[in-house]
């Protein structure tokens, strides 16, 4: 590789780097914040806020990576543009084609941090992230005992603490379960004890045992109100939450030699269609090309510009208008895939799409005759 080539190749990478962590970050914000309530309001800590943030970050990841590809590129041929760097390799022999090669291998590095991610990295952190919900789902440990606080772990049903005591006993137990309409049921207790039930298989058949508690139930229809003094009530928690049943599985979740090797059965496993699991599989080839067209379109739009004392900001709105017609294309390529499977090859459609448009701007930008379309016309005084 050049010494050009290996110059401005590190421009490229330092801004990606820079571009990356700036989406990365605002991304992550937004989904921390949701996981935040989520996960602290449901008596979970601190450290399952962190693991679950660090296992949504490579989907993250995989979302900005085309998005840092193009600003980086953008960023570096404007600043090499109004630098005049570009303009003395040009004068140097260097064709808009040989200037481009930089940004290949720019785009081809990112491309392949991509695949990385598509074909290991997102499925891996995806189904252990499932897996993790669902183990905090069967953990009804962590999500009762949390003192002082009225909790709702499902729809129509009330569970509060007033304290729990250094062995485990609850005090001033509340628990009001109005899913039945007909008769709502409400149980109070000045202590209870959290016990776990062997004969089940997880922690969903765990008992609350009451003492010295009061059971009201409500009859609805005849508006009588029964009540129970009680020296010791079992109540069964695996009622407040039911039946968490067979695990959910994502084809997300499912390695690409999977998805491509044996389609009937992930189709019986995920409940996807033919047609989605083709789009799963090809898009995740797709994806790393569309980080090497964004970058030829972000580099080849403001190199047909030329040199311009005014700057180059024409150039960076119609490459910023190209990349919206790349993602638009995707979006509709997508619906077709999804009814028909054997229309997957339009998956590749936006890639194309990119690299078409790559080249027409390159070859715009060798039209050294007679000014460019896209051409400012202070560009020959400026080059002068």
């Amino acid at each position: 590789m050049a010494r050009f080539d290996r110059y401005i190749l590190s421009q490229f990478l330092v801004l990606f780097g820079f571009f990356s962590l700036v989406l990365v970050s605002i991304y992550w914000i937004n989904q921390a914040v949701r996981l935040f309530d989520a996960l602290i309001g449901d008596g979970q800590t601190a450290w399952v806020f962190l693991e679950f943030t660090a296992l949504s970050l490579p989907n993250v990841i995989r979302i900005v990576l085309p998005m840092a590809s193009f600003a980086a590129a953008v960023y570096v041929t404007n600043r090499l543009s109004s630098e005049s760097e570009l303009v003395v390799m040009q004068a140097t022999g260097f064709s808009p084609w040989r200037l481009a090669r930089p940004a290949l291998f720019f785009g081809l590095a990112v491309g392949i941090m991509m695949s990385i991610i598509t074909h290991f990295l997102v499925p891996a952190s995806m189904s252990q992230l499932r897996s993790r919900q669902d183990d905090l789902e069967r953990n009804v440990t962590a999500r009762l005992l949390t003192e002082g606080t009225f909790l709702h772990p499902v729809e129509g049903v009330t569970f509060y603490i007033r304290s729990i005591d250094s062995d485990g006993t609850l005090n001033d137990v509340f628990l009001s379960d109005r899913r039945n309409t007909d008769s709502p049921q409400t149980f109070t207790a000045a202590r209870a004890y959290l016990v776990a039930d062997h004969s089940g298989d997880d922690q969903a058949g765990a008992k609350l045992v009451m003492v010295d508690g009061l059971a009201q139930t409500l009859r609805t229809d005849s508006e009588q109100l029964f009540t129970t003094h009680f020296q010791d009530f079992t109540y069964d928690i695996g009622r407040l939450f039911g039946d968490t049943g067979a695990r959910f599985v994502h084809i997300r979740f499912l390695s690409t030699w999977q998805l491509f090797s044996d389609p009937a059965g992930v189709q019986a496993l995920t409940g996807s269609t033919p047609g989605q699991i083709l789009e799963e599989a090809h898009g995740r080839f797709a994806q790393p090309l569309l980080c090497v067209a964004a970058a030829l379109i972000g580099f080849s739009t403001l190199l047909s510009g030329g040199f311009s004392r005014f700057g180059v900001w024409r150039q960076i709105v119609l490459a910023i208008v190209l990349l919206l017609v790349v993602k638009s294309v995707e979006g509709i390529a997508a619906d077709p895939v999804r009814r028909d499977p054997s229309m997957w090859p339009l998956l590749y459609t936006p890639p194309l799409v990119g690299f078409a448009i790559s080249a027409v701007m390159l070859w715009q930008a060798t039209r050294a005759n007679r000014p460019g379309l896209f051409s400012s016309k202070f560009g020959a005084k400026g080059a002068a």
